[in-house]
């Protein structure tokens, strides 16, 4: 049996052992370290390599993101910011049609901002929102079905554990990830409102109606909210104004939670400990799945399956297009029966190098040269026009012609980019600045639709924490929910498939 074929065999070998509830991360360890005493005919080089990618793994310094953002979720959920913007949300939104399900939504997006779990997010929105949904004459499938939807959202919106992971197997930009995580975020939770608004229209009793908050308590609400807002700008801001990097950022958000929770009265000794010994046990078990896809990921890279399947996709003329959507599709197949973490640490390794291969090409050379000159140009003449000397030295009729080959979207000449003093606008960087690009977009897209998948049924895994915590509304009332989200998920998809500028906007070239 060649390398190729038994690493190949030994995916539908771990898909087994996870199905029949190995743990994930010792299934992929276990399947490692197999895979490799056979390959290499010796026990040597295995415990070896163990030793070396321990180290390796958890040296890595992006990793330590991790537990900062788990730490700042259970800051949150003590400090009473998930009841506070559940209750704001609701104030506005509560006496509409529907209204008390689209306040769910957005707490959950907000929650989302300072949490990055999906679970943790429609487990902690759950215990606030139910009660409330309920009480409001909300059917019991549509209250489950609205708080697993909403729960997707803490994964997307950043920060993101997720991505962060996605981030360190794919050596992409933590901060340009969570950039592009904004739009299609808000744009799942506007569809998730809207899919509300359709769905108690044609089901009028799924949904209650509330009395309308008096102005004055509406901005009491919205008071109570400024700890979110505080902590989220101060995360969000301080990475994006260069005043800290995304693990810098965690920290203060961790602590930013903690002090609010502190000042509330949510934290004591004993609750401290408690998120701690939380953080270290949920972090233990993200660490252990992460060495144990190490593990398993290099195995595979030793077969030459990721490398050969790329190679054969690259040979074979497939429609670049046609590839993604399968590889999407299977995603969406995946995530029914495993959750996002998991699948994002077996995959991304296999599929990674093969969208590498694809045809995907968001930015030619032309418009690199327009992108750099245009403000070199502008300089020029902002220079001139004042009467001082400008930064690039240039005769008139060059810059004449420049601005010519610009306005036709031409590339610019060797001498015209020298004349400009342009750096590092070749054929080269194109690609680096696609591949990151494509990367960027990909990532987006496995992470929405893994997320589509744990609400999809009859497996996923949202609808089995939610529907735990209203023993009294069948498994079938939710399923028959949610599908109106999940077509929702589905559509967004491809909006995000067909414009991935969506994805894009807010990444520079």
């Amino acid at each position: 049996m060649s390398d190729f074929v038994l690493g190949a065999l030994s995916f539908p070998a771990l898909l087994t052992l996870i199905f029949l509830r190995v743990p994930i991360g010792l299934a992929m360890f276990l399947a490692g370290l197999v895979g490799l005493i056979i390959v290499t005919g010796d026990v040597t080089v295995p415990f070896a390599r163990l030793k070396s990618e321990t180290y390796t793994t958890f040296s890595n310094y992006s990793l330590s993101i991790v537990p900062m953002f788990l730490l700042m979720g259970y800051f949150a959920t003590l400090g009473g910011m998930s009841t506070a913007l559940f209750k704001a949300a609701e104030s506005f939104l509560g006496h509409r049609k529907g209204g008390v399900a689209m306040a769910a939504v957005g707490a959950c997006g907000g929650f989302g901002a300072i949490c990055g779990s999906s679970l943790a997010t429609a487990a902690t929105m759950s215990r606030v929102a139910l009660p409330e949904l309920r009480a409001y004459g909300y059917s019991g499938g549509f209250s489950t079905a609205t708080l697993a939807a909403g729960g997707t959202l803490g994964i997307l919106i950043p920060p993101s554990v997720v991505l962060v992971i996605y981030a360190i197997l794919t050596e992409q930009n933590i901060a340009k990830l969570f950039l592009a995580a904004f739009l299609p975020g808000v744009l799942a939770a506007l569809g998730y409102v809207l899919v509300i608004s359709i769905y108690v229209r044609v089901n009028p009793g799924a949904a209650g109606l509330r009395d309308r908050v008096p102005w004055g308590d509406r901005m009491r609400a919205l008071v109570a909210v400024w700890p979110v807002l505080l902590v989220f700008l101060a995360v969000v801001g301080g990475i994006y104004g260069g005043l800290f990097t995304p693990t810098e950022g965690a920290a203060v958000g961790a602590l930013g939670t903690g002090l609010i929770a502190l000042a509330n009265g949510g934290l004591t000794w004993s609750t401290l400990g408690e998120s701690f010994t939380s953080t270290a046990r949920a972090s233990a078990m993200i660490f252990f799945i992460v060495l144990g896809a190490a593990f398993y990921n290099g195995f595979l890279a030793l077969t030459g399956v990721p490398q050969g399947i790329a190679g054969w996709v690259v040979e074979g003329g497939f429609n670049p297009w046609i590839v993604l959507i399968l590889i999407l599709i299977f995603y969406l197949l995946l995530g029914c029966v495993m959750d996002s973490l998991s699948m994002i640490l077996l995959t991304i390794p296999i599929f990674w190098p093969v969208v590498q291969e694809l045809d995907f090409a968001f930015v030619t050379l032309a418009e690199l040269h327009a992108t750099r000159a245009v403000p070199v140009i502008a300089e020029i003449e902002a220079a001139l026009a004042a009467g001082m000397a400008p930064p690039v030295e240039i005769a008139a009729e060059m810059l004449a012609e420049i601005k010519a080959a610009l306005a036709q979207g031409a590339e610019l000449t060797r001498d015209q980019i020298r004349a400009l003093e342009l750096r590092r606008v070749n054929q080269g960087a194109v690609n680096r600045i696609n591949q990151e690009m494509v990367a960027i977009w990909f990532g987006i897209l496995v992470l929405i639709v893994v997320e589509v998948g744990l609400i999809t049924p009859p497996v996923g895994m949202n609808l089995f924490v939610i529907n735990a915590m209203d023993r009294d509304t069948p498994m079938t009332a939710t399923y028959r929910a949610v599908l109106w989200f999940v077509a929702s998920d589905l559509i967004r998809v491809a909006i995000l498939l067909a414009f991935p500028i969506i994805t894009l906007v807010f990444i520079a070239i």
